[in-house]
């Protein structure tokens, strides 16, 4: 194979991958929206909330950026060691994944602030063990987890308000 093929080839790989890590990171915010969006104009809407609570509005916006945000990070520890090269941290990433989608069915779909609340605690530590250790990896890649860190730590503080407010 010429050099320039085997250079477009590479391109080709790295956007394949890309675009997996971008349809895993979806595939997860659609699985946790599954929960969410039926229930945010009824049960939520209907929820005593602090004066601090974001509008409804605003949280697809973030949240499109932060699930982007993980696929790239993600992507950029991949092109760095690859999958068997980073084992450890992507199991990681599966983990805050997968407690990251189980958020929304507790919280909207068993409509459980107390259990939702048990869940992001957790959720908080599998992401600072993620940045950690994407940041081992790629600078840039733990960079773009500390907004995802940020955010969830003020949803579990609103979460946390919220099963206060409603208990």
């Amino acid at each position: 194979m010429s050099e320039r093929r085997a250079g477009w080839k590479r391109v080709g790989d790295q956007l394949l991958a890309l675009m997996v890590l971008l349809a895993v990171c979806f595939g997860a915010a659609a699985a946790g929206g599954a929960a969410t969006y039926p229930n945010v104009e009824g049960w939520y809407a209907l929820l005593a909330k602090p004066s601090w609570t974001p509008p409804d509005w605003l949280f697809g916006p973030v949240w499109t950026a932060l699930y982007a945000s993980m696929a790239v990070a993600a992507w950029l520890v991949w092109r760095r060691q690859g999958l068997a090269g980073a084992r450890g941290a992507w199991a990681l990433f599966a983990v805050q994944l997968a407690l990251n989608v189980g958020w929304s069915w507790l919280f909207f779909g068993l409509r459980s602030p107390g259990l939702a609340l048990l869940d992001i605690v957790v959720l908080l530590v599998a992401i600072a063990a993620t940045l950690a250790a994407f940041w081992r990896r790629s600078l840039a890649a733990g960079l773009l987890l500390v907004p995802y860190l940020g955010w969830v730590g003020f949803a579990a503080l609103l979460n946390f308000t919220i099963w206060m407010m409603n208990a």
